[in-house]
């Protein structure tokens, strides 16, 4: 084969080819011989043959092209190596601790913790946490809080928190609790947390002030704990529509194992003579009472309860009528109370247990109000003996309002003109309303001539007493009958449901000296 030459143009950035292929007959007589090409070619008024050396197609044109070509070699060579790197970010590192430790942080445990290269970034990070109310022994307590970014972690938590409506009056102390918060995720973690809690009936109202309570529900996770604790609950009687205001009001129950506190509580209970669904209506109404710790504080406090002659068969309900009674300190107030009793009233050491099972809110009363009571019916002219036994039978004259029991023994001294031993027998007198019942009652029984006890008259609902206003003659055993005691079964029955309101949230209060206010 035989090939003719092609001849090129010199003419920049124009390349032209061109092809002369063989005639058939100089292929028929060259068989055996190879295709050959030559080609010569023009480029930028430089020819080129196919010939030409590979080295001059490689070598720079121009002086540019030749200083850019040297860098390429020597970028090699000039780059920092992997051991050099790791030097300069280990002297970041030093530096940065030195930053911490000179405002007193103790960087020990943030080793292996990517952290800001330069102290100034790190600093920024402090001052914000400063402004945040954390001090430098908060963050001591959680110093892995220094690997949240500002912008990136701690603006977009925060900012989520303020938008549910947790105030930024709290933040300090929600901070404290769970600093941990800061690390997560709004999408992830903290959003699908918000709407399991609006799933449990938690108004999305009530949600701000359940996370400023309980902060460390953001870490559960949602088909644990606080999936089991909600289940053992309805099934211990609980009722469902209860689990919203119960969880508003304690959340803590979110974070409790059923198997290590709720249940082992829950039979404890029952085995001092508490029915189940009684247990579930005292949790309905004093959810805290979960967060008794069953071995240190209820049991030792119903041992307390033995010791000053509570009878085994009223300890049920004296639990019952003050729940509170399983979880402060009682043994001290019990002696505090022994000893301003016996010493204004005489009060025999074996007559406390009495005096308990009628009124288990006793152990929290203050000695300041007790103190005025009983002066109040010495004043009246009872004595000491008579007190004492006023105050055995009827404990709440202990705790009324005194302004009260005065309108009350005005009348009952001016218009009913009995003896003082009427009260003494029935000191229960001073608990009914003045308007409402005492003062009906006793106008018809006078009107009638009907010659009764104060239990007799007061000791009944408004059914029976109408009953009894038909009577000829008065019968022997209502004459003598005493105020009722506590009913158990009254605390198994459901309560009548209440109109909604836009918040069940309610702060737990420390009232038990108004109870009988």
């Amino acid at each position: 084969m035989k090939l003719r030459l092609c001849s090129g143009f010199t003419k920049p950035g124009f390349l032209l080819v061109h092809f002369t292929p063989p005639s058939f007959q100089s292929l028929s007589h060259k068989k055996g011989h190879g295709l050959g090409l030559k080609l010569h070619c023009a480029i930028a008024s430089r020819r080129l043959s196919s010939n030409s050396p590979r080295r001059e197609r490689s070598r720079p044109s121009s002086p540019r092209d030749k200083d850019k070509a040297k860098r390429e070699s020597q970028s090699l060579y000039t780059r920092p190596s992997l051991l050099e790197m790791n030097k300069e970010k280990a002297a970041n590192r030093v530096r940065v601790y030195d930053f911490l430790r000179g405002v007193g942080i103790i960087p020990d445990e943030l080793d292996g913790l990517e952290l800001p290269v330069t102290p100034d970034v790190m600093k920024e990070r402090v001052d914000f946490l400063h402004k945040l109310g954390l001090t430098i022994e908060d963050i001591n307590n959680y110093p892995l809080v220094l690997g949240c970014s500002v912008k990136k972690n701690m603006v977009p938590v925060l900012d989520y928190l303020g938008k549910l409506g947790v105030r930024k009056s709290t933040f300090t102390e929600f901070l404290r609790r769970y600093p941990q918060v800061l690390h997560a995720s709004v999408v992830i973690d903290l959003a699908p947390v918000v709407k399991y809690l609006q799933g449990l009936d938690i108004k999305p109202v009530d949600v701000p002030r359940v996370l400023e309570r309980y902060p460390e529900v953001l870490g559960f996770k949602l088909e644990g704990t606080m999936s089991t604790s909600v289940a053992y609950l309805v099934g211990i009687g609980v009722a469902r529509r209860e689990i919203g205001g119960i969880l508003t009001r304690y959340p803590e129950v979110l974070g409790m194992r059923v198997a290590r506190v709720i249940k082992p509580l829950v039979e404890y209970l029952e085995g001092l003579g508490i029915p189940k669904l009684a247990v579930a209506r005292l949790i309905e109404k004093r959810p805290h009472i979960l967060g008794f710790e069953l071995d240190d504080t209820v049991k030792r406090n119903v041992e307390t309860l033995r010791e000053f002659n509570v009878r085994e068969g009223y300890l049920p309900s004296v639990i019952a009528q003050y729940p509170e009674i399983m979880g402060i300190d009682l043994k001290p107030k019990l002696e505090a109370q022994r000893k301003l009793l016996s010493s204004a009233i005489e009060l025999n050491p074996e007559d406390l247990g009495s005096l308990i099972e009628r009124m288990p809110q006793f152990v929290s009363l203050s000695e300041a109000p007790m103190v005025k009571h009983i002066g109040f019916l010495k004043e009246c002219g009872f004595s000491i003996d008579q007190t004492r036994e006023m105050v055995i039978g009827c404990p709440q004259v202990l705790a009324l309002n005194i302004g009260i029991m005065k309108l009350s023994f005005e009348y009952f001294k001016k218009e009913m003109r009995r003896p003082l031993q009427d009260l003494v027998d029935f000191p229960a007198f001073f608990t009914y309303g003045l308007e409402s019942t005492v003062k009906p009652r006793h106008k018809r029984v006078f009107k009638k001539g009907i010659k009764c006890s104060l239990a007799w008259m007061l000791n009944c609902s408004e059914e029976k007493f109408e009953q009894r206003m038909s009577y000829d003659t008065i019968d022997i055993e209502e004459v003598e009958s005493s105020p009722a005691s506590f009913d158990m079964s009254t605390l198994m029955q459901p309560e009548r449901e209440e109109e909604e309101s836009d918040s069940e949230y309610e702060e737990e209060e420390d009232d038990e000296d108004e109870e009988f206010a």
